[in-house]
C-alpha cells in the first residue's frame, strides 16, 4: 500500500521519534504511519458543529500497543483509548477486503453532549493484523 503524497514528499503523517519511543516503552504491537484516513460523521451534533453526513480525508497513523489503541490525524490524536477501558468494548472495529480498518462508534461515547455516529477509516495493508491483535487482547 502506497503512503500518502503528503507523507512521501513532506513527511506529514509521520510520528515523531519521541512518540514512537513512548509507544515502544508501552509495548508496541503494530504501527502504520503516513496512510490514508477518513472520518465520516453521520447525524452528528456536538461541539458547535452539526452534519447529517460529512467525510474528511487526511494522512493518518494507527498504533496498537500492549495497553492502548491510538489513531492520529496528521499529528493530532483522534483516538486514544486503553484496551481495558469499558468504552473500548463499545467500539465497532472491523477490517474489509480493501485493507481498511474501520472504527465506528456513537459520538456520545467519549463526549456526553455529542450525538450521532463517527467512523474512522485507516487504509493499511495491516488492517487484518490490527483486527486480529485487537480481538486477541480485548
Amino acid at each position: 500500500m502506497a503512503k500518502t503524497f503528503l507523507y512521501r514528499f513532506f513527511g506529514i503523517g509521520k510520528m515523531p521519534a519521541a512518540l514512537v519511543a513512548d509507544f515502544q516503552r508501552e509495548g508496541l504491537v503494530l504501527m502504520d504511519e503516513g496512510i490514508r484516513g477518513t472520518v465520516t460523521y453521520h447525524n452528528f451534533r456536538g461541539g458547535g458543529r452539526y452534519s447529517n453526513w460529512k467525510r474528511q480525508w487526511y494522512s493518518s497513523s494507527i498504533i496498537l500497543t500492549a495497553k492502548r489503541l491510538i489513531g492520529y490525524r496528521l499529528r493530532h490524536p483522534i483516538i486514544d483509548v486503553e484496551l481495558t477501558d469499558p468504552r473500548f468494548k463499545q467500539l465497532n472495529i472491523s477490517a474489509d477486503e480493501n485493507e481498511t480498518l474501520l472504527i465506528d462508534f456513537d459520538a456520545s461515547l467519549f463526549q456526553p453532549d455529542w450525538s450521532g455516529r463517527i467512523e474512522y477509516r485507516f487504509k493499511t495493508p495491516l488492517a487484518q493484523q490490527f483486527l486480529n491483535e485487537i480481538r486477541s487482547r480485548s
